[in-house]
Parts: structure tokens; C-alpha cells; sequence
């Protein structure tokens, strides 16, 4: 019996399951970078291939942060002032629409913008006081793969390895 919290009636339709399940198919392509990869499936797209039974696989998966900056007192307080001005003007121009005073008034947007610059400023303060100088740096995260593979069902699986041989043929073409 298929229940509707399995998953398994919508992969049976060609839906995407909410479950995550490990993807199935034969390996017709092993690229280094993820561009290398969609350009191979891209290639499948345009050569009239059946690409909803093709998947991108990211394999060694890895966490690299990199550092973009250092963090002051300065920087977090800026940061902080400015993320609070553009949320606290978007507040005031809310209220200024749905004010009864008229069109004229912009009590209500330099409202907004004052409170928004101080609260901006104190949450911010507070978050990074509260790490007592353990991490006084900025950094972005980005999940990446050691490589990219790309699987197909079987029953299409040779005319796609067959496509990609072409593919890695051109010039500039990556290797397959």
C-alpha cells in the first residue's frame, strides 16, 4: 500500500519526492566543476535527449567557507545601522502610505528610519558581544563537490554516453 508521507506515489508520477532518496541511474559523465556538467546536460537538452531521466550527482561533498573580511567593533555597528535603515525605511514608507495626515508627511518614514538605525545598531552589538572575540571574521559558505557525475536510466543510458563522446570531442568540450 502507498501511503501519500512515502513518496513513492509521486516518484510513480514523475514528481520530485520530498523524502530524500539516493539517485538511481547509470553514470554517462564525470565532470571536475558543476558548470562542466550542466553544459553536458545542456548538450542532452539541445540534441533532443530526454533529459527528466538524466541527474546531476555531487559527489565528496565538502563545506568551504571562505573568509572575506575581518570583523571590528566599527564594521558590525555599520553593518548593523545600515541593515536596520533599510528595514526601518521600509516600515516608515508603510506607515506613510496608511497615514491619515496626508501625502505630505514624512514624520512617519523618518520615524521608521531612526528606530530602525537603533535597533539595527543594539542587535547587532549584542550578537557579536555576545562571542566574546571568538570569531572576528566575516566569511561566505558554500556547499561544493569534489566532482560532478551525471546518471541516466538505463534504457537511455547508451544514446546519452554516446552524445557526451561527441561532446568531449569538440574543442573546448569537457572530458567525460
Amino acid at each position: 500500500m502507498t501511503s501519500s508521507f512515502s513518496g513513492q506515489s509521486q516518484s510513480r508520477q514523475g514528481l520530485t519526492p520530498r523524502l530524500p532518496t539516493p539517485p538511481t541511474g547509470w553514470p554517462i559523465g564525470s565532470y571536475t566543476t558543476y558548470e562542466e556538467a550542466q553544459r553536458a546536460v545542456d548538450f542532452l537538452a539541445d540534441g533532443d535527449f530526454p533529459v527528466q531521466e538524466v541527474t546531476i550527482v555531487g559527489v565528496d561533498l565538502m563545506l568551504v567557507e571562505r573568509v572575506t573580511g575581518r570583523l571590528t567593533w566599527g564594521r558590525v555597528i555599520g553593518t548593523g545601522a545600515a541593515s536596520g535603515a533599510w528595514f526601518g525605511l521600509f516600515v516608515g514608507v508603510l506607515l506613510g502610505l496608511f497615514n491619515s495626515a496626508g501625502t505630505g508627511s514624512f514624520g512617519p518614514i523618518l520615524v521608521g528610519l531612526v528606530t530602525g538605525v537603533v535597533f539595527g545598531v543594539v542587535f547587532a552589538a549584542v550578537g557579536y558581544g555576545s562571542t566574546r572575540g571568538k570569531r572576528d571574521f566575516q566569511s561566505a559558505s558554500q556547499l561544493v563537490a569534489g566532482r560532478y557525475d551525471v546518471l541516466c536510466q538505463p534504457r537511455s543510458a547508451e544514446k546519452g554516453r554516446d552524445l557526451l563522446a561527441k561532446l568531449a570531442m569538440k574543442p573546448g568540450g569537457p572530458a567525460v
